[in-house]
């Protein structure tokens, strides 16, 4: 019998989980393809804990809570039953700042009316400065925050190269290449170099870089780059692994991880296009912003490295996914910004569904691709 070939372009966190589950199907010949310039998941330090957001667009939201609550039974399947390294993926808790005590009070109202949907945002409490202080021993202020205890930190890179590990290991071939997307009658071909490989099906998770797929095929796509910034800095002495996410008033979120390292930011830089050049005079800003809005221990000399990469975001800032109009057998799904790592293994597992025919998580109408992917009126 003849494997069906399928293509997956992009293998950012989306990508990446889709190859994944495209991986142990037997009757597939599995290629992907990623470049890896830019991409955003590479260079990320994500949070997940999207229960608190006071964001109204509501299928935003069922899409980020539902791709939390995927997380644990998707790592158990990765990991088959082993527990998932703790450099990847654990849960600490999310600590959660807010201007008065009145808005952290009507936070944990909103979190507790959420949890009955929910279960999985844990134990929620208003913590005093020095509740916080015993969780993170470097805390200097003297505020209050709302703490939840469901609250995870994922690094983006190690994500993706464990399922591209698995992937590689169930058979799936990664072909790091710049490639371009074509048609052959009534399938695909995959064009880098001087090669073309054909696809009888197509996964898109090209992120910011969907447009450069799809517009010499005719199409108008609604997806724009956003530039990220991080800081990683470093505390010598301090056994940060278990320390909680915090989550400041503003953009510039402290995320904790093993060996004394922790990553603050990211910026959102809508301008930049794909610039990934390191502004440091903008990073050292973020340092000062911790030091004053956290901990007086954030200072420039802690610094160990600055990470860049690219989101993608639609005009109206949602998220999209689903077969592509008048491409049969091609999927794609884009526009997730800040939240990719949040809904990302979940979106991937949902276009590996629809390749497969299978029921979806996710319903596909919700988050209409051709509302931002249209064909060319001239084609």
């Amino acid at each position: 019998m003849n494997k069906k070939k399928v293509a997956i372009i992009g293998a950012g966190i989306v990508g990446a989980s889709a190859a994944y589950v495209l991986s142990k199907e037997s009757d597939i010949e599995l290629t992907i393809y990623d470049e890896g310039t830019g991409q955003g998941t590479a260079a990320a330090a994500g949070i997940i804990s999207p229960w608190l957001s006071k964001r109204r667009n509501k299928k935003w939201y069922t899409m980020v809570k539902e791709g939390a609550a995927f997380y644990p039974n998707f790592l158990n399947d990765v990991m088959a039953g082993a527990p998932t390294p703790s450099s990847v993926y654990k849960r600490v808790g999310t600590l959660l700042f807010k201007k008065n005590y009145k808005q952290l009070e009507e936070l944990l109202a909103i979190g507790l009316k959420r949890r009955e949907n929910a279960p999985e945002i844990g134990d929620l409490a208003i913590l005093s400065p020095q509740e916080i202080k015993e969780l993170v021993p470097i805390y200097t202020q003297n505020k209050s925050a709302l703490y939840a205890s469901g609250g995870a930190r994922v690094d983006g890179k190690k994500l993706v190269n464990l399922l591209l590990d698995k992937a590689v290991n169930n058979g799936a071939t990664l072909k790091h290449e710049h490639v371009t997307l074509g048609r052959l009658d009534q399938t695909y071909s995959i064009n880098y170099g001087h090669q073309t490989d054909p696809a009888d099906a197509v996964i898109l998770s090209a992120s910011a870089w969907l447009p450069e797929l799809l517009e010499p095929l005719g199409y108008n796509v609604d997806i724009h780059p956003q530039k990220g910034q991080l800081v990683e800095v470093t505390f010598d002495g301090y056994k940060t692994e278990n320390w909680p996410v915090i989550m400041p008033e503003g953009e510039k979120d402290i995320t904790p991880f093993e060996n004394g390292t922790v990553v603050i930011g990211a910026t959102h830089e809508n301008e930049k296009g794909f610039d990934l050049e390191i502004e440091k005079s903008a990073l050292t800003s973020m340092i000062k912003e911790a030091s004053h809005t956290f901990s007086h221990y954030f200072s420039t000399s802690s610094i160990a490295s600055f990470r860049s990469g690219t989101r993608a975001y639609t005009s109206d800032f949602s998220p999209f996914f689903g077969e592509i109009p008048g491409l049969e057998n091609v999927y794609a799904a884009s526009g997730l910004g800040a939240t990719g790592l949040t809904a990302g293994p979940l979106v991937g597992q949902s276009l590996a569904s629809l390749l497969l025919d299978e029921n979806v998580r996710l319903s596909p109408e919700d988050y209409p691709i051709d509302k931002y992917v249209k064909k060319n009126q001239l084609n």
